[in-house]
C-alpha cells in the first residue's frame, strides 16, 4: 500500500501504520491453533482506526504455525 495516498476516512491524517496479523480459521484450524489466515492491518497514527485486508497466506508458514505453535 502506498502510505503517501492514505486518508483516514474518521479523522483525515495522513499518516498510517502497516502491520501483518496472521488469525485461526474455524474447525481443525482452531483447534490446532493453526494460523491461516494472513491479513494486512493499516491503522491510523493519529486515531488508531484500523481496516484489515486480506492476503494470501503460503502452506509452508502454515505447517511453521503449527509446528512452533
Amino acid at each position: 500500500m502506498n502510505q503517501k495516498s492514505y486518508v483516514c476516512p474518521k479523522c483525515g491524517n495522513r499518516k498510517a501504520d502497516v502491520d501483518t496479523i496472521r488469525t485461526t480459521g474455524q474447525g481443525f484450524s482452531r483447534f490446532f491453533n493453526v494460523q491461516n489466515r494472513k491479513f494486512t492491518a493499516v491503522s491510523c497514527s493519529r486515531c488508531g482506526y484500523t481496516e484489515f485486508y486480506r492476503t494470501v497466506s503460503g502452506a509452508v508458514g502454515n505447517v511453521l504455525d503449527f509446528m512452533t505453535g
